[in-house]
C-alpha cells in the first residue's frame, strides 16, 4: 500500500501521527492513516476532556484503543476544547473507515504560531518514508 497516498495535503501533522485541520482559529484534530494502520481495528475512542477545557500542546486529551494496543491522543496545539466528536462514543470504527473524516476534538487556538510549527504534508511524508514497517 502506498503510504504517501494516505496523507492529505490540506492539513498539518505531528510526529505522533495526528492531523490538524486549520479553519481560522479552530483546529480539528484526528489521527492519520499510518496511525490507523498501526492500531488495527479500533474498539474505543475515549475523550478525557470537556468543552471549554484548556489544553496545552503535547497534553493528552484522550486515548484510543484497538484490539492490539492502547494509545494516548495528544493535542497538537495549545488552546480551548471547542467540540468533541460524540459519534465516536458508539462508533469508534468510523476512524477505521475514514480517519480524515472521523475527527476527535476541535480546539480554538490562541495564536497560529504553533500551527505553523506542525509538519506540512510533505514533511510528514518524509517522516513516514523513514519509518520501517
Amino acid at each position: 500500500e502506498d503510504k504517501m497516498a494516505s496523507v492529505k495535503a490540506d492539513r498539518r501533522y505531528t510526529k505522533d501521527h495526528e492531523w490538524a485541520k486549520v479553519d481560522g482559529s479552530v483546529v480539528q484534530v484526528g489521527i492519520s492513516q499510518y496511525a490507523v494502520d498501526q492500531l488495527g481495528d479500533i474498539t474505543l475512542v475515549n475523550l478525557d476532556v470537556t468543552e471549554g477545557d484548556k489544553i496545552a500542546k503535547g497534553a493528552a486529551f484522550g486515548t484510543i484503543e484497538s484490539v492490539k494496543t492502547l494509545s494516548d491522543l495528544f493535542s497538537p496545539v495549545t488552546g480551548t476544547i471547542k467540540k468533541l466528536n460524540r459519534d465516536l462514543d458508539d462508533k469508534p470504527e468510523l476512524v477505521n473507515s475514514d480517519c480524515y473524516a472521523a475527527w476527535m476534538v476541535t480546539i480554538e487556538v490562541s495564536g497560529t504560531s504553533e500551527v505553523d510549527e506542525l509538519m506540512t504534508s510533505e514533511a510528514y511524508e518524509t517522516l513516514l518514508g523513514t519509518l520501517d514497517h
